[in-house]
C-alpha cells in the first residue's frame, strides 16, 4: 500500500477530529501543567494575604480591655470618675436629682444634637451617665467629672482646648463641638457594678 503525500495550500490545515481526543487519553501533560500553576498561585496568594489579614486584627493589649467591669460603690451623688476603655477615657458619672431634673427640663428642639436624658441611660438606671470623655470637636478630654473641675455653664462638662460646653446628659450646648458625647455600649452586671463593651 503507497502512501500519498498531498501538499496543502497555505493556510489549509488537516482535518481535526470533532470529537477530541480518544476517550482512553487522560489528561494531558499541558492540562497538568495548567492545574499546577493555578495551585501553585493560590498557596502563593493566601500566604501574602494571611499576614496582611491578620496585621488587621486588634493587639493583644486592646482585646484584653474589649470589656471593663466598673465598680460603682465608691463614686458619691454629684461626683464621678475617669476610666480607660479601649485605651480610650471614659467617664461613669453618678447624677443627683437635681442634675437629672434640669436635664429632663431642656426643650429637645433647642438641642444641636437632639436626645433625651432617657436615651443616653438605661432604663431605671438614669442616675449613671456613661459617655465617652473625648470632645467630639477635636478630641481632648472635657473637664468636669468631680465638683472641683469647671463644669461650664450649663453644670457638665467644660472642653477647655476650644470652649464646648456639654449640660448634665453630656449633650453639646455651647461652642464648636459639632455632638454630644458619645455613649459606648455598657451593661449593668449588678446593683453596684457596670460592665462597658
Amino acid at each position: 500500500m503507497a502512501i500519498v503525500e498531498t501538499e496543502l495550500e497555505p493556510g489549509h490545515r488537516p482535518p481535526v477530529d470533532a470529537a477530541g481526543p480518544a476517550a482512553g487519553d487522560g489528561p494531558r501533560r499541558r492540562d497538568f501543567l495548567n492545574i499546577a500553576a493555578v495551585s501553585f498561585a493560590g498557596v502563593g496568594a493566601a500566604t501574602v494575604l494571611i499576614p496582611l489579614v491578620n496585621q488587621m486584627n486588634p493587639s493583644a493589649d486592646v482585646l484584653a480591655l474589649a470589656s471593663i467591669e466598673v465598680d460603682l460603690s465608691k463614686i458619691a451623688a454629684g461626683s464621678g470618675i475617669k476610666v480607660a476603655w479601649r485605651k480610650q477615657p471614659v467617664f461613669v458619672r453618678y447624677l443627683t436629682p437635681a442634675e437629672i431634673a434640669e436635664a429632663k427640663a431642656v426643650p429637645i428642639a433647642s438641642l444641636r444634637d437632639p436626645q433625651t436624658l432617657d436615651q443616653r441611660t438605661k432604663p431605671g438606671k438614669e442616675n449613671w451617665l456613661i459617655t465617652m470623655a473625648v470632645c467630639t470637636h477635636l478630641g481632648c478630654v472635657p473637664l468636669g467629672i468631680t465638683p472641683g473641675e469647671d463644669r461650664g455653664q450649663y453644670g457638665g462638662y467644660f472642653c477647655p482646648c476650644h470652649g464646648s460646653q456639654y449640660d448634665t446628659a453630656g449633650r453639646i450646648r455651647a461652642g464648636p463641638a459639632p455632638r454630644n458625647l458619645a455613649v459606648p455600649d455598657y451593661s449593668f452586671t449588678s446593683a453596684n457594678s457596670v460592665q462597658i463593651g
